[in-house]
């Protein structure tokens, strides 16, 4: 009987922790494919207007590629293809994982964004991305940075 309620209570626990309706705003399972250029980074061809667009955790950057098993190399096949709003080479660092979500593309039943803090010359204040490699959506440029 303890085995019972101790599964009960555990079950409640980790169903808890997330939400069973995503917040995510700009999901879109019928964006195209994403494309790789022979340097081995996404293909981007569309700038974002909305201002949210990657700065917003309900707005990420959905860069679900094929699968989601190496999450780090979507994520720098992205990010290789920015530079700063002047053309400036930009370096990256994730800073964490946030913002759970559900998502039918883990095993878990459950996504997380990754936050990117992205810096580059003469910037007076770096700047965090929202990365989201469980979710489709049309990949565009965040507002104030450019093509690599």
């Amino acid at each position: 009987m303890k085995k019972i309620a101790l599964l009960i209570v555990l079950f409640i626990s980790v169903t808890s922790c997330v939400s069973t309706k995503s917040t995510l705003k700009n999901v879109d399972d019928n964006a195209p494919d994403l494309i790789l250029k022979k340097d081995n980074t996404f293909s981007i061809t569309q700038f974002a207007k909305d201002k949210k667009y990657g700065y917003d955790p309900d707005y990420p950057i959905n860069i679900f590629y094929q699968n989601t098993n190496n999450e780090t190399l979507n994520e720098i096949r992205f990010l290789n293809a920015l530079a700063g709003p002047n053309g400036e080479k930009i370096t990256y660092s994730r800073l964490e994982t946030c913002c759970p979500f559900p998502t039918k593309r883990s095993n878990m039943g459950a996504g997380f964004l990754n936050v990117y803090e992205l810096k580059w010359e003469g910037q007076k204040k770096p700047v965090k991305l929202y990365l989201n490699i469980y979710e489709k959506g049309v990949l565009m440029v965040p507002v104030g940075l450019r093509l690599k």
